[in-house]
Order: C-alpha cells, then structure tokens, then sequence
C-alpha cells in the first residue's frame, strides 16, 4: 500500500507540474520530453488504481472498477469544455490561399484546435507566417488553459498525501507516533499462525497471496508451475484490450477526419461535435454501467460490448454516405466502448483468483493498442482514403471477438481451484451460483 500511495502521489503532482511547464516549452523536441512524462505518469495512475480496486475488493471490483473509468470518461468530456473559452477563433488559412486545399482536407481535428498550422504563406503575402505562434494575447490565453487545467488537478496529490498521513507513511509523523511498537511487532511475528482468526474480517482485509505490493506480480513464485492456460489467459485478455482501447482512441482521432471528406462532406464544425459526442457516451456508457455491474456478471458484459462493436461497424460500412448513421453509429460506440475496460479486468481477475498480475499486462496492453492502432489507422487512412476508416473498424472488432473466444477456451482449460480456497470469497457468498463454473 505505501508504494501505491507513493506512487499515486508523485504521477498526479507530475500531472500538475507539466501542465504548468507545456506553455513554456518552444522547442518540439521539449514539449515531447515534456508530454513523454505525463504519459509515464497516466500510465501509473492507471496501473496502480485499478490494481489497488482489484486488490482490496476483489470478487466487488466490478462496480468500483465501473465507477472508476466513469470518472476517467468525465474527465476527458469536461478538459476540452474547460479549455474551449482559451482557444482562437481565427482562420487557421490564409482566406485567398487556394494551394493548401488538399493539406487542409487531411489535417486533423486535434491540430485544427491546438492551431497547429503546417501551411505556408504565399510569395509576395503580406500575412503573417502560419507556422509562427500568433503576436498579441491569443498565446497567453491558451496559456491559462493549460494553468486551470493544472490548478484543477492540484487537490488530487493534495488528497493522496493526506492518507499518505494518516497512515503513517510520512517521516514527520511515523518518527512521532508510530502504529506499532517494536516489541508489538516482534509479537505479531512470533504469533502461531493457527491462532490467528481472519474468518470475521471483510474480504478486503483478510490475508492473500495476490499483489502484495505494486511489483509482487513480477516474483517468479506467483508464476512457478503455473499451465499454459495461465500464460494465455493474460495474452488474449490483453489482445482484447489492444483491441477495443485501440478502437477507441483510434475513432475518437479520426472520425472528425473520416466525416469532412468523400462521401459525407460533413462541415467542418458539425463534424466537431463528433468526438464530442463518442466521449459523452463512454461517460453516459460507463455511468450506466455501476448499476448492471452489479446484476450481470463481466463476461457477459464483455460479451455484449464486443458484438455491439462488431455490429455497429458493420452498420456504419453499410450506410457509408448517410450522415444519420453516422452519428447514431458513434454513440453506439461509444456506449459498447464504455465499460469494455473495467469489465475485462474484473472477468479476467476473477478467472486467476487475483494472485497475478492481470492488472499490470491488461493496463499495458490497453495502452499499447491505444498508440499502436491510432498510428496503423492514420498510415491507411492517408494511404487509402476515408472509406478505409471503416473497413479498419471492422477487422479490429472482429478480432476482438476472435481474442475473446479465444479467451473462454483457455478459461474452460483452466484448472479450478480446489475447495480449500473458498474461504476468500466475500462473506455470504459462499454459495452463490455465481461461483458455480
């Protein structure tokens, strides 16, 4: 726990401190440096909060996993709505340039935003350079964006470092008043295991072999004589979410993209609502998530979400020209894409009794497929064209569907635990029909 909280306190404060450094940064290869280390300190964050939501609640991780990604989908609705007041208005293209039509086509959403012009001025213009930050007090008011953005951030390292207080891992207080004495600590590990009665306690604070502390998953002994089934079921569960994350971050980047070009034509400010509205419906997606959660089990869940996808994109490379479809497509997606995440990681914890490190290879095989596919889809799409967009879609979510049977035949291969272990289901759920595999 005292890793966890640590790292938990050091990634949100970087969060903070590079949102109040990216304004000052006029060098590409300093911004990168700088953006390299947010992405280093959202990985952790990720990684070490759904571990410690798997760890304390285990077979209740579901709901508080669902509640979680809520909370990481309003965020990413609520950042571009804080900093949109900021942003310029202004044309990012000279009014009388005609040689920069097909650069213009091509440019994405982010870039247009972000007033990132990779245009040049015509010979013998008088209008300032496109490639050069705009004079006067548009930079600085983008600047404050970036500074609320950081200010908002602020009190969550401010909320880990008061627990890292109160449970004494701080040096001020545990030189003070530490928890336990040395001689009661001599007594605790000199006690009899056979006297010790955990049997009354909540599933979260009984004892358990699974996550220790954050690296416990890389020992070998959680590894040592493990089958083969082991080993796959951590793969394919991975491959699902390479899959379906990489889907999402892909659509969100490029459907502004797919919907101003041929055969849509979408203008481009209508088109700016579509990822707007993909985001609103992951969180809408993962609100309504909490409560089924709690009734149906993760691997139905999955199930679900993983046909929709499949369907939905099929139904988008049908009505390829109806705009309709598309935006009933994209929230479609958006609701299938919500809760894919939090219920993967809950089914695949489950199957392995929470004693490896499912956590850890789900988190980077999300992120993987994140920046994987978004760089896959970006080279097709501007190799192939618009229509490829779709076609991408398709194949990716079949191959989800395709990890995930794989996923089920290695979970029918797994060998179960035998009845010895049951004491760490949660209480009163001994003989649930839950369990009965």
């Amino acid at each position: 726990m005292a890793q966890s909280l640590w790292a938990l306190f050091t990634s949100t404060l970087a969060i903070s401190l590079v949102f109040v450094v990216i304004p000052f940064c006029r060098d590409v290869k300093v911004l990168a440096s700088v953006m390299a280390l947010a992405g280093l300190a959202m990985g952790c964050i990720d990684t070490v909060a759904n571990m410690q939501l798997v760890r304390m609640y285990q077979k209740d991780s579901a709901v508080f996993l669902q509640v979680l990604h809520f909370f990481v989908g309003f965020g990413a609705l609520l950042s571009p709505l804080i900093a949109d007041p900021f942003l310029s208005e202004a044309n990012c293209f000279p009014a009388n340039s005609t040689a920069n039509t097909t650069t213009r086509s091509h440019l994405f959403h982010a870039s247009q935003i972000l007033g990132l012009h990779h245009a040049k001025a015509q010979p013998g213009s008088n209008q300032t350079v496109p490639g050069l930050p705009p004079k006067g007090g548009t930079e600085v008011r983008v600047s404050y964006a970036f500074w609320i953005m950081a200010l908002i951030n602020l009190p969550v390292p401010m909320a880990v470092l008061f627990l890292l207080s109160k449970e004494r891992l701080l040096t001020c207080f545990s030189q003070r008043k530490p928890l336990l004495l040395p001689a009661d600590e001599l007594a605790l590990e000199t006690r009899p295991p056979e006297k010790e009665d955990t049997s009354s306690l909540p599933p979260k604070f009984q004892p358990h072999s699974g996550h220790e502390d954050l690296f416990s998953c890389c020992q070998r002994k959680n590894c040592r004589g493990a089958p083969y089934s082991f080993f796959a079921i951590h793969v394919t569960a991975a491959l699902v979410l390479f899959m379906t994350d990489g889907m999402t971050g892909a659509y969100s980047a490029f459907v502004y993209s797919y919907a101003v070009e041929k055969p849509l034509s979408v203008g481009h400010k209508v088109a700016g609502y579509l990822p707007s509205l993909f985001w609103g419906f992951i969180t809408l997606g993962r609100l309504i998530s909490i409560p089924i959660s709690s009734r149906m089990r993760p691997v139905t869940m999955v199930f679900t979400n993983v046909i929709g996808v499949v369907v939905t994109f099929l139904v988008l490379l049908i009505f390829s020209s109806n705009v309709i479809f598309l935006f009933v497509g994209t929230a479609s997606l958006g609701l299938f894409l919500s809760s894919t995440f939090p219920s993967m990681l809950a089914y695949t914890e489950d199957i392995l009794q929470y004693k490896g490190c499912a956590t850890t290879v789900l988190v980077t095989g999300a992120g993987i497929g994140e920046m994987v596919l978004q760089m896959l889809v970006g080279l097709i799409f501007q190799a192939q064209g618009s229509y490829s967009f779709l076609v991408c879609g398709v194949i990716f979510g079949c191959l989800a569907f395709t990890f995930y049977v794989l996923l089920l035949f290695f979970h029918r291969m797994h060998p179960e635990l035998s009845s010895a272990s049951t004491p760490d289901r949660p209480l009163g759920m001994e003989n649930s029909d839950y369990y009965q595999r």
